[in-house]
């Protein structure tokens, strides 16, 4: 998914209809660095809310009270830090 098309029109166009526009930063791509930065301060310019799929996934969860298996999960299965700081969290605490 191209970010400033594929990504761009459809937020640009929605923000003009009133919408709140939350954009995935890293959810999408492009060619270089310059067009990818273009089109993020694009977007922010326009009043849309840039975010990483790990911030918006916290987001939606709110609350760690609940399910936090699930989302763990997720987090370990596509982060490896998460992942290590999960294991060694596990490991100590089974130790004790």
């Amino acid at each position: 998914m191209v970010t400033e098309v594929c990504v761009a029109f459809p937020a640009l166009s929605a923000i003009e209809e009133g919408f709140d526009v939350f954009v995935v930063t890293d959810a999408s791509g492009t060619f270089n660095e310059i067009t990818r930065h273009s089109a993020w301060d694009r977007l922010s310019q326009a009043g849309a809310q840039l975010m990483t799929w790990f911030g918006v996934a916290c987001e939606l969860h709110r609350d760690w009270r609940n399910d936090i298996e699930g989302l763990a999960t997720l987090f370990s299965n596509h982060i490896p830090d998460y992942r290590n700081l999960m294991t060694s969290y596990d490991t100590l605490t089974k130790q004790k």
